[in-house]
């Protein structure tokens, strides 16, 4: 497991007006599409059905708590909590990650235990703590809604009202979360005024001695890989499922940057605060000691105004996204 490192040049020929070179503008290009597969291929119906079933509490056991409860639009798809709360309010052990830019990714929850998001989105359904509701009453349940029935003979003609197409339709609507274009987007593609001097900055030190980029790579900053950070908790992550590989002993997926101001607090276990905190976190090389510890964490020795660069780039990452109509519940 590798992570990859990004390099770019503040002036050269092949720069352009932003001083960016054309291949580290070519691995930060944003796609022109978003990836649907095959058997799931997006229909509008598909997207529609899907957003219905993302906002509706009767998802759910106790008929109060939907998916938008832990992925609120409004809080960047997550919930601002540490630890996501489930049945009863109980805090669940890891706090909710983001949906942002989900259909670009392989393997899917902290520990990547899912391998799409149509298995993901039935994760949280089947939870006795989480949203609790076994599949089979589920389907039982919609069918007694009137309305769902035309919505779904829409989206999957062939297939009709299943769990199958509960979690294709979740899935499909999953896959259109896809944060929008940013400042640091905008100086990639040539806007030099896009970003300040300290945001540039900031980015070389992502690039360079902050290691940053090791990890967060790409248009997305993940490599959607798992790595231990040194996090001092009893948390295996990936290594529940991979006991047998060391360096996948308390190692969680790499989250993607984008919108990450506004997705406070942060880490699995929603254990650091801010990003100030984050970058001292860092800066320190973790705090657990371990042989499984990505060997990029390590200290870094970042001065004070290296430290407010590198804030002042993430802070670039920010999208102005549009805003979620909620839907009509069907009665």
């Amino acid at each position: 497991m590798t992570c990859l490192t990004l390099g770019f040049v503040l002036a050269s020929q092949d720069a352009g007006a932003s001083g960016v070179d054309q291949a580290t503008r070519k691995l930060y290009k944003r796609p022109s599409g978003i990836p649907f597969p095959k058997d799931n291929a997006h229909s509008s119906a598909r997207e529609s059905l899907g957003k219905t079933l993302f906002f509706d509490p009767r998802l759910s056991g106790s008929n109060w708590l939907s998916c938008a409860t832990c992925h609120n639009p409004g809080l960047d798809w997550t919930d601002g909590l540490p630890r996501a709360l489930g049945v009863g309010m109980k805090p669940l052990p890891r706090r909710t990650p983001t949906l942002l830019n989900l259909a670009w990714s392989e393997l899917m929850l902290w520990d990547g235990r899912s391998h799409s998001l149509e298995s993901q989105s039935l994760e949280p359904l089947a939870s006795e703590s989480e949203m609790n509701m076994p599949p089979e009453n589920l389907v039982a349940k919609l069918r007694k809604i009137p309305g769902y029935g035309a919505l779904f003979e829409a989206a999957y003609p062939e297939e009709g009202l299943s769990i199958a197409t509960v979690t294709k339709a979740l899935a499909t609507f999953e896959r259109t979360i896809v944060s929008g274009t940013a400042p640091f987007d905008r100086w990639i593609q040539g806007e030099e005024k896009a970003l300040t001097p300290a945001a540039v900055r900031g980015f070389a030190l992502f690039n360079g001695k902050a290691l940053c980029s090791r990890c967060h790579s790409g248009w997305r900053l993940t490599d959607d890989s798992f790595h231990d950070i040194g996090l001092p908790d009893a948390d295996l992550g990936r290594g529940a499922i991979l006991p047998d590989v060391e360096i996948l002993q308390h190692a969680f997926k790499t989250p993607t940057l984008r919108n990450v101001d506004r997705r406070a607090p942060y880490m699995h276990d929603g254990s650091i605060a801010t990003l100030v905190d984050v970058i001292e976190f860092y800066d320190q090389g973790g705090k657990a000691r371990r042989l499984s510890q990505a060997e990029d964490v390590r200290p870094l020795g970042l001065t004070s105004q290296e430290k407010a660069d590198l804030l002042s780039f993430l802070k670039t990452l920010t999208s102005a996204d549009k805003s979620v109509v909620l839907p009509i519940l069907p009665r």
